[in-house]
């Protein structure tokens, strides 16, 4: 009897064997529970000596800081718990994010984190003596932004409302010091507007200097920009009105210039450098008091580097770059002992490492190929040798390396095929590299700056054995031809029972827009299982990149420049056509998706492209990039001023005439991105040319249309559409 039950369970245990591995993929597994996220470390600094680093942990409600070497990943202590706090103070801090003083005896703790835009926020700051457990907070009512602690002193700076502030933690009486001109709605000070931010991907608007002296800082005049207003439904009995500036393309910008505040002499001092429409970057170097400020014309094909002692608040021109098209900014600016700088460029036409004099000469260009380095991570003088990330092997994959000054003694240091990424310690002795794969979850090891690997810091074992349960086919990558001679590369997943002999419909994901990339070689714990789903039912998903993405070189991104939307949608088009002829694909049901600028492209293909697509989803789309920023639509277009049929010559109102196919619109109410007048202004041209569609708004929802059951409610909503529709 005994034996019968045994073989009974083990006959039980085979078959649940068999169904777990035969799982589907869906929309709760992805939406709802998450099933597929990978792990990153948190919070993880490098601590001074270059040989432990600190990282944020949370477990049962509790918030540590703890140090952890680097050498054996071994814990080292714990530096700072929420429950010490409580009880040594008697406040319950659940902090969210921390910053050391300079050495290392004070932190400084962000609690009650309110989002502003995309990467602002403001939030309650407190200063922890980790010796003494004494808790201060600052000097000022109600939240505060941008706190940061001055590299040499127990200072802290930070902004409220629209003004900087300095507290000395030193002081008997916590002084605090006040300056900038602030106001709502007309300047700011130590931050940046809403199109900075958005745009140019900062929103912290001040600096220290290396030395503590001195803060240069931001100072905006947003006067003569125009005002742009949401309703918010809320849940009261009446709307609320949002209003914030927001500079559309060929309107008026804010008045930005750079002061630097003289913290020993409690001196204000403006910067003059000569005629331009932005500063999209400061950076202070290594030499005593020196500051360089970027600045560039509205049309962003100029980038001049000023270089300005702050002493004398004296600016001189240092460096100057010049393109056909446009000039992207970036972070890879770093100054060495010696007053020269490294800085890369596309110039060539690929983006390279070069050696600049602090006479601003060209001394070396350090990198060369036809391909672009991505990412600059930095440079150990000690041994003149700097680590960058790039696309060397394929424009699908990023690799780190590292290479001599001098552009020798190049190595390839991560060694899986895939996207790899570096985070580098104080000193650059050790590095983590974060890998993944579309089969691989975020997979983090520890190396020494050689390369060499001493130990595997975060595997994900647990959602890696996870995806051993469930049924799928990975994406598959291929490249074609257009007529025009174009390759372009693109993905397929497959259904895991797919039968060449038999017809399946397509449904493409696109973005598109420049620079971006969708076709790539990386884990994607969400959209990328998502469509595991759809291909589970049946339908073929492709995702294509056409002209004007990115990894390719500056000529491929550019071709799109004072065209957007032309040669993508093209591209898009001639993808669709290639699927078509393939014999497992039905021509007839082919349809297209995608969000922001890809929203903007799946509705000028359902339009211009109305012979091949048969169904498209677009939500937030851009519908004319009249409607959009200023620094980002004039960057790729200019301005409707100087190029009306840019414009409009791509817009998808002005193409609803052609739509043949299934169109499902869908928008938040309160996108502060891509305004919703975008969504309205394609719903009457739709409704003027008697063309049947259907939309949907999610009241008070921004451009990422998330929080609580949204995203679930969304892509049902989408799947159920593709459904009836392909």
């Amino acid at each position: 009897m005994t034996r019968k039950i045994a073989i009974a369970l083990s006959l039980v245990c085979l078959y649940q064997m068999g169904m777990a591995q035969d799982r589907k993929v869906t929309l709760e597994d992805v939406w709802k529970r998450g099933e597929f996220r990978a792990r990153s470390t948190a919070g993880l600094n490098s601590m001074n000596d270059g040989e432990h680093y600190s990282a944020l942990n949370r477990s049962g409600g509790e918030v540590a800081i703890e140090k952890y070497s680097y050498q054996s990943g071994q814990k080292v202590s714990t530096i700072l718990t929420s429950a010490e706090i409580k009880e040594k103070t008697g406040k319950t801090l659940n902090f969210s994010s921390y910053e050391f003083n300079p050495t290392e005896t004070k932190v400084l703790l962000a609690t009650q984190e309110e989002s502003i835009y995309r990467h602002s926020s403001k939030a309650r700051y407190y200063v922890y003596d980790i010796n003494s457990g004494k808790l201060d907070s600052l000097a000022t009512e109600g939240k505060q932004q941008l706190a940061t602690f001055s590299p040499t002193q127990n200072k802290v700076a930070f902004v409220k409302d629209n003004r900087m502030h300095i507290q000395d933690f030193d002081s008997k009486n916590r002084d605090l010091l006040s300056f900038g001109q602030g106001a709502d709605d007309s300047y700011i000070a130590g931050a940046v507007d809403w199109v900075y931010e958005e745009e140019f991907s900062f929103h912290k608007g001040f600096d220290w200097s290396p030395d503590g002296m001195f803060i240069a800082y931001y100072q905006t005049d947003e006067r003569e920009v125009p005002l742009f207003s949401m309703d918010l439904f809320g849940k009261g009995l009446y709307p609320s009105e949002y209003e914030f500036k927001y500079p559309k393309a060929g309107e008026a910008n804010a008045k930005v210039g750079i002061h630097i505040f003289d913290i020993t002499q409690k001196k204000n001092n403006p910067i003059q450098i000569e005629s331009y429409e932005y500063i999209p970057r400061i950076k202070w170097t290594k030499a005593s008091h020196e500051l360089v400020i970027f600045s560039m014309n509205r049309t962003q094909n100029e980038l001049n580097l000023w270089s300005v002692n702050a002493e004398k608040n004296q600016a001189n021109l240092l460096y100057t770059e010049t393109a056909p098209s446009y000039i992207e900014i970036s972070d890879d600016l770093r100054f060495l002992r010696d007053g020269s700088f490294i800085w890369t460029s596309e110039t060539n036409g690929f983006k390279h490492i070069y050696h600049i004099s602090n006479k601003g000469k060209v001394i070396k260009q350090v990198t060369k190929g036809d391909w672009d380095v991505t990412e600059f991570y930095g440079i150990d003088e000690t041994t003149a040798t700097l680590y960058y990330q790039s696309a060397e092997e394929s424009p699908l994959e990023r690799a780190v390396y590292s290479i001599n000054l001098s552009g020798k003694k190049k190595k390839k240091l991560s060694t899986q095929k895939g996207w790899n990424a570096a985070e580098f310690s104080n000193g650059f002795k050790f590095y983590i590299n974060t890998f993944s794969s579309v089969e691989t979850p975020t997979y983090e090891t520890l190396h020494r700056n050689s390369g060499e690997e001493i130990r595997v810091t975060n595997a994900n074992q647990k959602v890696v054995e996870k995806l051993k349960t469930f049924d799928f086919n990975p994406k598959e990558f291929f490249s074609f031809k257009t007529e025009e001679g174009v390759e372009l590369n693109g993905w397929m997943i497959k259904p895991t029972d797919f039968d060449e002999s038999k017809q399946y419909p397509v449904l493409m994901f696109v973005y598109g827009g420049p620079g971006s990339q969708t076709v790539k070689n990386q884990y994607d714990a969400f959209n990328g299982f998502y469509f595991q789903s759809l291909a589970n039912q049946g339908y073929l998903v492709v995702s294509v990149d056409n002209r004007g993405t990115g990894a390719r070189g500056r000529d491929f991104r550019t071709t799109t420049y004072q065209q957007l939307g032309k040669y993508e949608v093209e591209d898009q088009i001639a993808a669709a056509k290639y699927l078509g002829s393939q014999d497992y694909i039905d021509a007839g049901r082919i349809g297209i998706w995608g969000w922001s600028y890809g929203g903007y492209m799946s509705s000028l293909c359902l339009t211009k492209g109305a012979e091949v697509f048969t169904m498209a989803i677009a939500v937030a789309p851009v519908t004319n990039w009249r409607f959009y920023d200023s620094i980002y639509t004039e960057r790729y277009m200019r301005t409707p001023q100087e190029n009306p049929e840019g414009y409009d010559d791509n817009s998808p109102i002005n193409h609803v005439a052609k739509m043949e196919g299934a169109y499902l619109l869908v928008h938040g109410s309160a996108d502060d991105n891509v305004h919703l007048q975008n969504t309205t202004r394609m719903t009457e041209a739709l409704v003027q040319a008697n063309k049947q569609f259907d939309l949907f708004i999610y009241p008070d929802k921004n451009h990422g249309i998330y929080g609580g059951n949204t995203r679930y409610h969304l892509y049902n909503m989408m799947t159920n559409f593709i459904k009836e529709n392909l």
